[in-house]
């Protein structure tokens, strides 16, 4: 009887490794695509929130649409010249940027965080409820590099709206509040 087993259990032997194999190439890829999607993009200036902030430039100074509409937006090159056409306008970076200026070309920023085309998501109501912009960004003011804090999913944004007061919560977990 022992002998009929073992040659059921070695037959189904390379099934299983070859399960085996593929769980674990299924869990490197989510794993790696995690990283992906929280990995700093390559921007065309070495831009430094930690600088910034460390000279007190307030998060809203630079993206102050973030208040008035749907989405936090980058400055314009306009915005940045108005600091640095006299500001530290000696370092390399900078230089970089008064080229952009003087070529009257925008700054082909990449964004840092995208939602899902599907997800409607506004800066508004987070900030008028007194969110601040470090529970979803991380701590930016200490970042060389912006780079995704957290991976933004509907997980993630459920679990906080779960965490709201409690006449909130049904609005806040209706499909409807995101899903538009």
């Amino acid at each position: 009887m022992s002998e009929k087993i073992g040659r059921r259990y070695r037959s189904f032997l390379p099934w299983l490794s070859g399960i085996t194999v593929i769980a674990i190439l299924v869990l490197s890829a989510i794993v790696l695509s995690r990283r992906a999607v929280l990995a700093a993009p390559e921007q065309p200036i070495a831009f430094s929130h930690e600088l910034h902030d460390d000279a007190s430039v307030q998060c809203l100074y630079c993206h102050p649409s973030a208040m008035r509409s749907d989405i936090a937006g980058i400055p314009s090159v306009e915005k940045c010249i108005g600091c640095h056409r006299t500001i530290v306008n000696d370092r390399d970076e900078v230089q970089v940027l008064i080229g952009f200026w003087e070529r009257g070309e925008p700054i082909p920023w990449e964004e840092v965080v995208r939602m899902a085309d599907h997800v409607y998501f506004s800066h508004q109501p987070h900030l008028l409820s007194g969110v601040n912009c470090e529970t979803c960004h991380g701590n930016v003011s200490e970042m060389t590099v912006a780079s995704p804090a957290i991976e933004m999913d509907m997980g993630w944004c459920l679990e906080c709206h779960y965490e709201q007061p409690e006449e909130k919560v049904a609005r806040l977990a209706d499909c409807l509040a995101c899903h538009k």
